[in-house]
């Protein structure tokens, strides 16, 4: 993982990250000063940032809003403080409305990014000056020491490119805690064709199948949905899912409840997201799982080589 170490020290009033990366300088600086490579990291898991304003000078100002499965949006602003370009910038962050107006409340914290060579490529140093230890402390009680570590280790997918980092990789699944688990994998076909492949009924029966041998034999979509699957021509082996739409944000997006039908057990929240570049699409898929036991007795169940399976099958339709 990149991140190397987070501290915070109550006496000088400061939280600082370090991290580490295999890429030049040149690279990192690329990715922070991107609007649409910094969407990739720059909100935690679960969290993404969409940028809507972005003028990365002295003067200017960033902003940004970083969203939850549910909806719920935390928006923030940089003012521009500073710009020693390739080396470092320095901004005043602020937690902010939709409108864009600083929330009583809550503090701005002075923050400075400062990156440097190294032998095997480069560090980045984040400093946040707070104004007071209670700041301090307010920040830190809203989790700001592991949303910057998860946020800033999800940087190694953004500094290569996207078939570098995941093509021929197959499907892979990352265990972030005790209730998250992150799938990702790379469809070599545009965004646009993958988000329709997952919401538009005639594509999904031809690749949303698991083993070979089984169709789908219902799939409804709306606000809610149904999918129904069996095994050849036998409706005894018959099972399926149900769910709501929590959030969708073409074609980019779409937040989802999964529950089995007719069963007690309780569901998984599952977040899937979507990046392109070079033509080639980057899927990722965060569930959020009820507890520990239920995540383990899942992945138990085969999830990640079936989805591979399928995942396999959505490539071939999207290239047909």
């Amino acid at each position: 993982m990149p991140v190397t170490d987070i501290s915070t020290d109550a006496e000088n009033l400061t939280m600082t990250l370090t991290a580490e990366f295999a890429a030049p300088v040149s690279r990192l600086w690329a990715a922070f000063t991107d609007p649409r490579q910094l969407e990739r990291f720059w909100g935690p898991p679960g969290w993404p940032a969409r940028f809507t304003a972005f003028d990365l000078r002295p003067g200017g100002r960033v902003d940004y809003a970083m969203t939850s499965p549910q909806g719920e949006a935390s928006h923030g602003s940089w003012e521009v403080l500073s710009v020693d370009e390739g080396a470092g910038f320095e901004v005043l962050d602020s937690f902010t409305d939709a409108e864009g107006g600083r929330m009583e409340g809550l503090p701005s914290m002075r923050m400075t990014f400062a990156f440097e060579g190294t032998e095997n490529g480069s560090r980045l140093t984040n400093i946040t000056f707070f104004t007071s230890a209670e700041a301090l402390e307010q920040v830190v009680a809203m989790g700001a020491v592991e949303g910057s570590r998860t946020a800033m280790n999800q940087l190694d997918a953004v500094l290569v490119s996207l078939r570098e980092y995941a093509q021929g990789k197959g499907t892979r699944t990352e265990l972030l805690d005790d209730r998250h688990v992150r799938i990702t994998r790379l469809i070599d076909g545009p965004r646009e064709l993958v988000w329709r492949a997952h919401h538009e009924p005639e594509l999904m029966r031809q690749w949303l199948l698991g083993p070979d041998g089984w169709q789908m034999v219902e799939c409804e979509l709306g606000e809610s949905y149904r999918y129904v699957w069996q095994e050849g021509e036998n409706e005894s082996t018959r099972f399926g899912f149900e769910g709501e739409t929590v959030l969708s944000a073409p074609v980019w997006r779409a937040v989802t409840t999964e529950r089995m039908i007719g069963m007690d057990a309780p569901g998984t929240l599952n977040d899937l997201q979507l990046y392109e570049e070079d033509g080639a699409t980057l899927l990722t898929l965060l569930i959020e799982y009820a507890d520990k036991g239920m995540r383990d007795m899942i992945l138990a169940t085969g999830m990640t080589e079936g989805m591979e399976t399928s995942y396999a099958r959505l490539e071939a339709v999207i290239a047909g």
